[in-house]
């Protein structure tokens, strides 16, 4: 299926939809809280947080300052060239980079305070959460202007009032990820269905071999093996209904999918709570594991060059044939503008810029594991995995982004991820965690 097809089917204009934030460390949006009302918290404000080796040139119309939470090696390389090709006349951005962690747990207190101009930060809910109580600024007059963004994109950078408030810049999916050197070696198949897959692990460990890696110390990484589970097993529309509040987590729905992945906890790799998921992803890098559901843009950050050649990655299997594989995840990353920023034509240029083919190009050169968003970008230099990820999906007959983008961002932050760990470490207190899930879905929808 054509882009245009597929990613229109993003949330039927429910909540934009997707495609990587990368970065390597996600974790907790707005931890403590944007709860309801006041979402001013006590965490510190981050536009103090400016690189140690920027040169900060005195105040003026001609400075415009952006936040980024790509702390980690290639994205802050990649976003060091791209500022430094912004050649306009009159213009100086200052990029102050902080640790990507630290920048999406005091998000709220950095929109509300004298922060930077533009921005990092993702589409879907989470970016529309924002619009909603008018912390970010409308880009719309920009939209009129660019090429090679698809509808699904400018929905995607919309909010509920059909404004634009997002420029995306590059996606990546979230799949089974595997070494094929491995599976060459040992004669393993690509499994169609869980029950293959399931089988597959217990050859892995007849080998030896952990069959699924995993880790979620950060809180984030299970979040992705829940959605994927959810989608094969209940299908996107109840996935995206289940997100936006509409559905009970106390329902059988939900339940079996807790109930599903707790009979295969035997294939993953054990006390997941006590490893990081660079970790988990070390291990399936040393042929430790054999598989490890994950995101592209993370995954193949972790691998080393002489490595990545060797990184390959399958769609989720089958549960059940009459929902199929057609769904996919695929979270988008980008940018947007404070509500009232110290230079807005500056900042409006500034974001015009990051959207342009050539733009984006340069990041997707210098990071191999995503993909750019704008459709006329030059993908001759793609690695056979880039390409293969453009693929997967344009293929998809529906897209999902995250369980942190596809619902509020408190709510995933202050109840599912402490109950996802939860489940983890009590796989057996099952029926009391989605108690608590159910009661505080209604004190949030």
């Amino acid at each position: 299926m054509s882009r245009p097809a597929s990613q229109s089917a993003y949330l039927a204009g429910l909540v934009p939809p997707s495609v990587a934030a990368t970065g390597v460390r996600r974790r907790s949006l707005l931890t403590g809280a944007l709860a309801g009302a006041g979402l001013l918290g006590a965490g510190g404000l981050l536009g103090g947080c400016a690189s140690a080796d920027a040169v900060v040139p005195a105040a003026g119309d001609g400075i415009v300052k952006f936040g980024s939470n790509q702390s980690d090696d290639v994205p802050r390389k990649a976003y060091e060239e791209i500022v430094a090709g912004f050649d306009r006349p009159g213009l100086t951005v200052v990029t102050n980079t902080v640790d990507h962690n630290a920048f999406q747990e005091n998000i709220n207190n950095y929109l509300l305070g004298q922060s930077d101009d533009v921005f990092t930060w993702f589409a879907g809910y989470r970016m529309q959460f924002f619009a909603e109580q008018g912390l970010v600024g409308d880009i719309s007059e920009i939209w009129q202007t660019m090429t090679g963004m698809t509808d699904a994109l400018r929905t995607a950078s919309s909010g509920r009032d059909g404004r634009q408030y997002f420029v995306p810049l590059d996606y990546y999916p979230w799949a089974v990820f595997y070494r094929p050197s491995l599976f060459e070696e040992h004669g393993y198949r690509i499994p169609a269905t869980l029950d293959e897959m399931v089988v597959l692990g217990e050859q892995m460990q007849a080998a030896g071999l952990i069959p699924l890696a995993f880790a979620d110390q950060e809180g984030w990484p299970a979040m992705g093996t829940f959605d994927q589970l959810n989608l094969r097993l209940n299908g996107f529309d109840y996935h995206m209904s289940l997100m936006t509040g509409r559905e009970s987590w106390d329902g059988q729905p939900a339940r079996r999918v807790f109930e599903l992945w707790r009979d295969l906890m035997p294939l993953h790799q054990t006390n997941p709570l006590q490893r990081t998921w660079q970790d988990g992803a070390a291990a399936l890098e040393r042929k430790q594991a054999g598989m490890m559901v994950m995101g592209m843009g993370l995954v193949g950050h972790q691998f080393a060059d002489a490595n990545r050649d060797d990184l390959d990655f399958f769609a989720f299997p089958q549960i059940d044939a009459a929902i199929g594989t057609g769904a996919v995840e695929a979270p988008i990353d980008g940018f947007m503008m404070r509500a009232f920023p110290r230079n807005r034509p500056g900042a409006l240029e500034f974001l015009s810029y990051l959207a342009e083919p050539a733009t984006q190009r340069i990041y997707t050169t210098a990071d191999t594991t995503v993909v750019a968003a704008n459709s006329e970008t030059d993908t001759s230099g793609y690695t056979a995995l880039q390409r293969k990820a453009r693929q997967f999906v344009d293929d998809a007959t529906d897209i999902a982004q995250f369980m942190d983008r596809d619902t509020r961002p408190d709510f995933a932050s202050a109840v599912l991820l402490p109950a996802i760990q939860q489940f983890l470490a009590d796989p057996a207190g099952l029926t009391g965690t989605l108690s608590v899930i159910e009661s505080r879905r209604r004190d949030f929808f």
